[in-house]
């Protein structure tokens, strides 16, 4: 009796063990067509730019509005200037070089808001160069993406020392310059914010609203024309 009795026992837990790697090899099985069942091809859109883009959460509301067939990096780095010469030209930081790893699709490059401060606005006149540097590094990227240019959000009354005369009068003509010079798409989130200054509690950076501006703009700009293809 007792050997039939730890007969059953043993029968009992082998049958059990085989009932646990079954159900190992059922998670892994439905595991590898989870995986296989997302998208293998998705268009990566590099969001460059200064605090606007690192903070707001505009990157994140366009990888919502765009989908899954997407991919949104957000590339944005504080105080980043277009200008080689300021302390802080985005050239310089490590999220350019992250931005280029990133092999992008699609670039939106939204830069020019800390070029509006007063000590920066000084060496103006080397805007267009450097623009046109920064975007020649990614032109001459091996996924040779699309390069979209966004005009800064209007700066509205603030204590950072940056000045709406110098972005309207300065900044923007110069990337409008630059955009057509090099045939460039422009996307214009500045014309759109200007009613809303109520979406700046700083008078610099936008809220979740503005940045939901943004990301609609740039959303209907980018789906409505073609992207290139992403391979095989």
């Amino acid at each position: 009796m007792a050997k039939a009795i730890g007969t059953k026992k043993t029968l009992l837990a082998l049958g059990i063990a085989m009932l646990i790697v079954s159900f190992g090899f059922m998670v892994f099985f439905w595991g590898k067509l989870s995986i296989s069942a997302k998208p293998t091809n998705l268009i990566h859109v590099a969001c460059v730019g200064d605090s606007i883009t690192e903070g707001s959460g505009y990157p994140a509301h366009l990888q919502a509005m765009l989908g899954d067939s997407y991919r949104v990096g957000n590339f944005g780095v504080s105080g980043s200037t277009v200008l080689l010469n300021s302390d802080t030209p985005y050239m310089m930081q490590p999220a350019f070089q992250k931005a280029k790893a990133f092999q992008p699709s699609i670039v939106v490059i939204m830069l020019g808001t800390n070029d509006a401060h007063e000590i920066t606005y000084q060496s103006i006149e080397n805007f267009q160069a450097s623009y046109k540097k920064l975007i020649a590094a990614y032109q001459e990227l091996e996924s040779k993406p699309q390069i979209w240019l966004v005009t800064p959000p209007p700066i509205f009354e603030n204590e950072l020392s940056l000045s709406e005369v110098n972005l309207e009068q300065g900044v923007i003509p110069q990337i409008e310059q630059v955009a057509a010079e090099l045939d460039l798409p422009l996307i214009d989130v500045n014309t759109v914010l200007m009613d809303y200054p109520e979406y700046f509690g700083d008078g610099v950076h936008p809220s979740s609203e503005g940045a939901m501006l943004i990301a609609s703009e740039i959303n209907q700009a980018i789906t409505s024309n073609s992207v290139p293809d992403t391979g095989p």
